[in-house]
């Protein structure tokens, strides 16, 4: 069982977790519980380490005492989440990642797990206790502290699944499943009861918040049952409720499309009059990727006149000002002639295991988009999801009505 920072906002909702984790046991379940700092303590830990004059926290290079102290805000939960199940009667105590251990590797603030031995874990829950782990946190083979970066308690939590074997992952947040879509944008979303491993990703990574990409990625490689409830449901609401994420093949009936996603932290970056011969998108990208910029939809097409091309391609809203230096930079090597940058435009994609076997997807995507007068600036597809880029004005337009033309209202 996973509780994320909303989960465990304050002591009431502490109580209210503890009483979930209580049904698990009454079930007659072993329980491991992977829990979060509450919601904006993290937030805090962080200025707190920028205003003792910590480096700045680049990609590259974090100081480690900067994760000894932002790893700190999960070990108070665990502490507090343990000492409420006991007085609740419950044979429970915290565990930080070092104690586990989790085992990462030495990249500080952005650590990737290793290893998991079980044998500490399993028999303490065999033993009949509760292990309320904090997550986010893992310790490196030199006895250092390290955090796992975005997301990082999601992937603590299928870590120790797939290490102690557990049945299935439940993971708790504040919405009760993955939707169609954001309810918040379209009202008759509809929640999903299962969804395939690589539906999840495409979705976590095209801007659904559900779920952290790499826990779905971790989950997927050990085959880890996932399940999406909501924390604020009472232990017997729970029946029936959720998603479930699983093989594609446990899913009976495949969806042509499961869902509509969108992302509005994308900047489009053009370069016009580039030379059209090998080798000049390489000397563009490799730049890019030397400074861990991660790159996504990309077009080129050949200019109206001269022997030239023009490229477009897209990079987080956050990554926008570094790629343009980056480029900017090489202008004489490269040889472009000018280059145009535009913050406000969205990305919304449509997903579905279902498209491999049905044709017509796009053509439903663009005829619907059209009918609305959404124009299209960049398309990108893989074999379960077509991307497009468009203005940013339009993002709840477009959601609707892709929602509506694959008839994600009536699942």
């Amino acid at each position: 069982m996973k509780f994320g920072g909303t989960s465990v906002a304050d002591l009431e909702r502490i109580r209210r977790v503890a009483r979930l984790v209580a049904a698990e046991v009454e079930a007659g379940h072993k329980v491991a519980v992977v829990v979060s700092a509450m919601s904006g303590k993290t937030n805090e830990l962080v200025a707190w380490t920028d205003g003792a004059g910590a480096p700045a926290q680049g990609i590259d290079s974090v100081d480690d005492e900067y994760d000894a102290v932002v790893a700190s805000g999960e070990q108070v939960t665990a502490g507090l989440l343990a000492m409420t199940l006991r007085n609740m009667g419950l044979n429970a105590r915290s565990w930080m990642g070092w104690q586990v251990p989790i085992l990462t590797d030495q990249a500080h603030g952005r650590a990737r797990i290793d290893e998991i031995p079980p044998e500490k874990l399993t028999a303490a829950m065999d033993a009949g206790e509760v292990a309320v782990i904090a997550g986010f946190q893992g310790v490196t083979r030199d006895g250092r502290i390290a955090t796992l970066g975005r997301g990082g308690s999601d992937t603590s939590a299928v870590a120790i699944a797939a290490a102690v074997g557990a049945a299935r992952c439940d993971i708790y947040t504040d919405v009760d499943g993955v939707y169609t879509t954001d309810p918040r944008i379209e009202a008759r979303a509809r929640r999903l009861k299962r969804i395939s491993y690589e539906e999840m990703l495409e979705m976590a990574s095209l801007g659904a918040k559900v779920l952290a990409l790499r826990s779905v990625e971790l989950a997927m490689a050990q085959r880890v049952p996932l399940r999406v409830l909501s924390s604020f449901a009472e232990p017997g609401e729970l029946t029936d409720q959720g998603t479930i994420v699983c093989d594609e093949e446990e899913i009976m009936e495949k969806r042509i499309v499961s869902g509509v996603a969108y992302s509005r932290d994308e900047a489009k970056i053009t370069l016009f009059g580039l030379p059209d011969h090998p080798g000049v998108s390489s000397q563009i990208f490799s730049r890019l990727a030397d400074a861990n910029l991660n790159v996504d939809m990309i077009v080129q097409s050949r200019a109206r006149t001269g022997d030239s091309a023009n490229m477009e391609f897209t990079v987080g809203k956050r990554d926008a000002a570094r790629a343009i230096e980056i480029v900017r930079g090489a202008q004489t090597e490269i040889g472009f002639d000018e280059m145009a940058v535009n913050e406000e435009v969205a990305k919304v994609s449509v997903i579905g295991v279902g498209m491999r076997s049905h044709t017509g997807v796009a053509k439903t995507m663009f005829s619907a988009l059209a009918e609305r007068g959404v124009n299209i600036q960049v398309i990108s597809t893989s074999e379960i999801k077509i991307s497009v880029l468009i203005d940013a004005a339009y993002t709840e337009l477009a959601v609707r009505a892709l929602h509506a033309a694959y008839g994600l209202d009536q699942i």
